[in-house]
């Protein structure tokens, strides 16, 4: 598999490319299985939607690996927070986390409900190309937990980063219980027959750097040492957004960095490429233009060459409103470009 082994920095014959949020709404075949489902997590329990979900960028874009269709969510759903996602709003949870006894009330091993997920990773597998990866993922226990105390997405974290200075054993606390589901929520996407793990820290830049180090960094690499323990041959990638100002900190046991759209390539290579093999990190904007689109790609391919040690993906997700013949574009012209 050639996404496997640019992760491990073996030679390949080309600079791999999968795009985050490559399964969604700027493909037509998605959304008409989305209004079949009848709601976004109705289509997350349905299996076999969720498959042909999952495939469908791999038949459509040619990509070299499949992430599963799922939410990050999903975990604080099955430790017992309702949840729903309402059109034009997003994520709201009807309840949120504010004491010892909340956090007290959250099912254990809430992981061990995500079947659905499991199911569809296996029949994804079982239908995918032996020459195609499938990547198993979660969020980061920091990203879960503002969700959790917030009680949907926030601009500020006001109730999160309050709770981080004024009770910092209770986040602690909440952070922990998570870095224990997800372990084991990996670990049963991993028996279930993915490739590769992807943690996403999408709210890494709401916190300032000693803050980030101590309530999600360091999380972040106890998810990924317990993989890399329990499954060594299994690629680790972790992916911390708008933390340009942090690589001189960034540590851990994990194979490959994303690199977000507002962190320069060049920063990422001289602080982390010769310690990890670094993925991104086209600005996902550029795809409305097709020049755009050619000059970003030129860009960082002249930062990362073609010589291995990179992975291309976008720097953060597919917008809905992307041309899809401009993603099809985007993943010829870099198998082209770094053709060796």
């Amino acid at each position: 598999m050639i996404f496997i082994d640019a992760c491990k920095r073996k030679q390949t014959p080309y600079t791999p490319i999968w795009m985050m949020r490559q399964a969604g709404r700027y493909l037509s075949e998605y959304k008409e299985l989305r209004k079949q489902a009848g709601s976004f997590l109705d289509l997350c329990h349905n299996v076999d939607l969720a498959t042909q979900v999952t495939l469908q960028p791999i038949d459509i874009l040619d990509v070299d690996a499949a992430i599963v269709f799922s939410d990050i969510l999903v975990v604080p759903l099955e430790m017992g927070m309702p949840l729903e996602f309402l059109a034009g709003e997003g994520p709201k949870f009807g309840r949120t986390i504010n004491t010892q006894e909340d956090i007290k009330n959250l099912k254990d091993e809430g992981y061990k409900n995500l079947t659905y997920v499991y199911d569809t990773l296996s029949q994804v597998r079982s239908q995918l190309s032996k020459q195609k990866a499938l990547i198993g993922f979660c969020g980061s226990p920091w990203t879960l937990a503002t969700y959790m105390i917030e009680g949907e997405g926030s601009k500020t974290y006001a109730r999160s980063k309050k709770m981080l200075y004024t009770n910092p054993k209770l986040l602690h606390a909440l952070l922990q219980k998570l870095t224990n589901e997800l372990k084991g929520y990996l670990h049963m996407q991993i028996k279930s027959g993915v490739n590769a793990v992807m943690v996403f820290d999408s709210w890494a830049s709401a916190l300032q750097r000693e803050a980030y180090l101590e309530f999600s960094w360091n999380y972040m690499k106890e998810i990924a040492a317990y993989v890399k323990k329990n499954f060594p041959q299994i690629p680790v990638l972790l992916f911390p957004k708008g933390i340009a100002g942090y690589l001189d900190k960034i540590d851990g046991e994990f194979d490959v960095f994303g690199v977000d759209w507002s962190t320069p390539m060049e920063l990422a290579k001289q602080f982390l490429g010769d310690k990890y093999v670094l993925q991104g990190n086209l600005e996902p904007s550029c795809l409305y233009d097709i020049s755009a689109m050619e000059k970003g790609v030129d860009a960082i391919l002249s930062v990362m060459g073609k010589n291995g040690g990179h992975i291309f993906n976008l720097g953060h997700g597919m917008l809905p409103d992307l041309p899809r013949e401009n993603a099809i574009s985007l993943v010829q012209m870099v198998k082209e470009k770094t053709k060796r």
